[in-house]
């Protein structure tokens, strides 16, 4: 700072000193990361609940399910039968640590009742989501009014719940009273007022 005023300073604080203008070094050049090297080094787990009545189609589609998971999403799968439930674990070249996730979804899906070719699009597709609510949820109804209106949806032979399904892009499981719902964020909110009204 110099000892003369603001107004009589040649020097403000905007006027810069000429000085020696210096070469910068070039710019460094790094090599890509490796799947493993982005990922942290411990080894991230999910598993999955079976319900006792999906056994038996869990049992005749496991390798529909097992090869696009350990192939294709580079992730390890076992059934592990003491606590009935499926593990999923990352592995040391798995690609992308957001594919663990997709996975879980993968199955939790095939769960729920969806057939492994719709669900499997949850493996391809980044903007599909499984919505489940209850009819109860919707409106309060119990016995036979209930019943009809789970009639209702379905329709003779499932018609309704079929051009529901091509109309609106979705795949819907409707498993007693309960309803879910597999397609994008935009169908899933379209068919939520659609069910409440």
């Amino acid at each position: 700072m110099c000892c003369c005023t603001v107004a009589q300073c040649s020097l403000t604080k905007y006027d810069t000193v000429p000085s020696e203008s210096k070469v910068l070094p070039p710019k460094p050049k790094f090599e890509p990361l490796k799947p493993h090297e982005i990922s942290t080094s411990l080894v991230q787990f999910r598993k999955v609940s079976v319900p006792p009545h999906r056994y038996t189609p869990l049992r005749k589609a496991w390798m529909d399910i097992y090869t696009p998971i350990y192939e294709q999403m580079m992730i390890d799968i076992r059934m592990n039968l003491k606590p009935r439930k499926i593990e999923l674990k990352t592995r040391h070249d798995t690609p992308d640590i957001s594919n663990l996730q997709k996975c879980a979804d993968f199955v939790h899906a095939f769960m729920l009742g969806f057939d492994v070719i719709d669900a499997i699009a949850l493996l391809c597709l980044d903007e599909l989501y499984v919505e489940s609510f209850e009819i109860k949820d919707v409106k309060t109804l119990r016995g036979d009014h209930l019943s009809r209106a789970i009639g209702r949806l379905s329709g003779k032979l499932g018609k309704t719940k079929f051009s529901i399904e091509n109309a609106s892009k979705t795949r819907i499981v409707i498993a007693d009273a309960k309803i879910h719902i597999l397609g994008s964020f935009v169908t899933l909110r379209l068919l939520g007022v659609f069910f409440v009204t």
